[in-house]
């Protein structure tokens, strides 16, 4: 019997187990466009639906793309920069050239300076082992700096084929569903949704008759806040418009929730500044004193402090604390993984941050 693959996901299609990748009832087989019953429900319901495939999986399929000769394009979420970064790819991509993608530029705020955040990322890039050739940023929403992302990727793939990898929930198939949209007429080609891990195979878009565009799986790096929410609470944290930052004037011995996912404490500072969030502008912020924050968590989780609601909080994990001292004299931002971040203005202060335990926070120089 012929093989089959998903058009909206490229895995295998299968009609014995409705748990596995790739089933489709026996009746979607004499259909035109195939597709399994995972990305059915995605794209007409907005529905995902979990599958049986590891991050083991996800990385033992990437191995493949040392072997094959291209053009590596990495494709980074601006808004989750470090958590999105796919640790060990340069064990993946072989001698070929890497270009950086950073999408959702559409959500920082405007008055931002796009060349500094350019360069930090190639550092950024440097720290994680990659050298790459070119960096861009883009929305494959609004479709900002596509156009020039597309001529510039045309050029230094010379007629060779394009690698697009990531972790989940990058973008990488939107942004490959804008190419395809402004070159054919071919309209939501690979399924796209706000969840993780929805591209479960490669997806071979022809570029020309000797090489195509492939879409990669994205790998899951759990660390992520996204991967501890349900999708109704996916849905408020992950932001979709310009980031409308808010400026919190605090002391020592405050607190801010951010929601009731994250926790940050000024624990020590000679004065009172401004904190700027930058944050979905759905999700709300609550500031406290911090001799009252452990009751106010309990007694409110879920309820004044929310996201996580109640399809979340069944499975949330405790809130683990880390302390950093900020000593440089310019801005820091105190990263939430897959969440957003904090900017304190300057030195001298000691600040205290509580993620879900297996979320990473970092500090890193302000690239606003």
């Amino acid at each position: 019997m012929e093989e089959l693959y998903c058009q909206g996901c490229g895995a295998k299609i299968q009609t014995e187990d409705e748990n596995k990748v790739g089933y489709a009832p026996k009746s979607a087989l004499q259909r035109e466009e195939i597709v399994c019953k995972r990305c059915f429900r995605l794209k007409h319901y907005n529905e995902v639906q979990d599958v049986d495939m590891t991050a083991d999986d996800f990385l033992n399929m990437l191995h493949d793309i040392g072997q094959r000769d291209g053009l590596i394009v990495k494709v980074v979420d601006l808004f989750d920069v470090h958590g999105s970064f796919i640790q060990g790819l340069n064990n993946f991509v072989g001698h070929n050239p890497i270009v950086l993608v950073g999408n959702k530029v559409d959500l920082l705020p405007k008055s931002t300076n796009l060349n500094k955040v350019k360069n930090w990322m190639r550092r950024v890039a440097k720290d994680f082992g990659l050298q790459v050739k070119e960096v861009f940023l883009v929305s494959a929403v609004d479709g900002s700096g596509m156009d020039e992302t597309a001529f510039e990727l045309e050029r230094l793939r010379e007629g060779k084929d394009i690698f697009v990898v990531g972790s989940t929930n990058v973008g990488k198939s939107t942004l490959i569903n804008y190419f395809i949209q402004n070159s054919t007429d071919e309209k939501d080609v690979i399924t796209t949704s706000y969840f993780p891990g929805t591209t479960l195979g490669f997806i071979e878009i022809p570029l020309d008759d000797r090489s195509d565009m492939i879409d990669t799986p994205g790998i899951i790096n759990h660390h992520q806040m996204s991967h501890y929410l349900s999708k109704n609470d996916l849905k408020i944290v992950t932001p979709k418009k310009e980031i409308k930052p808010k400026v919190f004037q605090l002391n020592q011995g405050q607190t801010l929730f951010i929601g009731g996912l994250a926790r940050f404490d000024i624990e020590q500072a000679s004065e009172k500044i401004g904190y700027v969030c930058y944050f979905s502008n759905d999700l709300s912020i609550h500031r406290t004193k911090q001799e009252k924050a452990d009751q106010l968590y309990k007694e409110h989780l879920g309820e004044l402090l929310s996201p996580p609601t109640n399809d979340t909080l069944n499975n949330w994990p405790e809130l683990v604390k880390e302390t950093f001292r900020i000593t440089s004299n310019n801005k820091t931002d105190v990263v939430f993984s897959g969440l957003g971040w904090i900017t304190v203005p300057k030195g001298g202060v000691t600040i205290s941050a509580y993620v879900p335990k297996g979320v990473r926070v970092i500090i890193r120089e302000a690239i606003i």
